[in-house]
């Protein structure tokens, strides 16, 4: 597994080396050009290859897109900049647009960088442990965040580990963490719980 970045700038023909311009129409802010970004694309493209947009338009990123791009063998990001890219590369360039949040960042390099480390690390060796992911939030097949997690000492500052983990009882410690997910994810994360009973019906 590699990442590699590329400088925009290198696809240019001009002296300036100029990535962006005025938007037809007129409005605020500035566009990213299409011919550098289809040139650097084109220039890393194989027939492997899956382009994805980072951009706020885009399908709201998850953990199930994270285990679909997991299992493409290459990918590359196009980070948008100023008021966003040219339509011409959402179009006919990316071959999916996503987005990492209902808010605006003033690049797509840190949604990129978000994405990348939520594909790498479900890649095969990646944890140093295999079964790291199961239990975790967005990963387990209950779809409920994670459950609470203690490590030694069993008692700090008088705050006490719960004595079912202490128990050695892996039945009861199961429930609890099934009991404990539910109740976080009820608290943080309620529309996770609606999206699971609709998933039901």
């Amino acid at each position: 597994m590699c990442i590699n970045t590329v400088n925009l700038r290198d696809f240019t023909h001009d002296s300036r080396q100029t990535v962006d311009d005025k938007p037809f129409g007129g409005g605020p802010g500035m566009l990213m050009k299409p011919e550098p970004l289809f040139e650097a694309v084109e220039s890393l493209k194989t027939k492997n290859s899956t382009v994805i947009l980072t951009g706020p338009r885009g399908e709201r990123f998850s953990q199930k897109i994270a285990a679909e791009l997991a299992r493409e063998s290459h990918l590359i990001f196009i980070c948008g900049h100023y008021e966003g890219v040219d339509e011409r590369v959402r179009t006919h360039l990316a071959d999916r647009e996503l987005s990492i949040g209902d808010y605006v960042l003033t690049s797509g390099n840190l949604p990129a960088m978000v994405m990348c480390d939520a594909v790498v690390r479900l890649l095969p060796g990646a944890l140093g442990c295999g079964d790291s992911d199961a239990d975790e939030s967005f990963s387990a097949e209950s779809g409920f965040l994670e459950y609470p997690q203690y490590t030694r000492p069993a008692e700090f500052r008088g705050w006490k580990v719960p004595e079912v983990l202490l128990s050695g009882n892996h039945a009861l410690i199961e429930k609890w963490r099934r009991d404990e997910a539910f109740l976080e994810t009820l608290k943080n994360r309620p529309d996770l719980l609606k999206k699971e009973l609709k998933s039901e019906d």
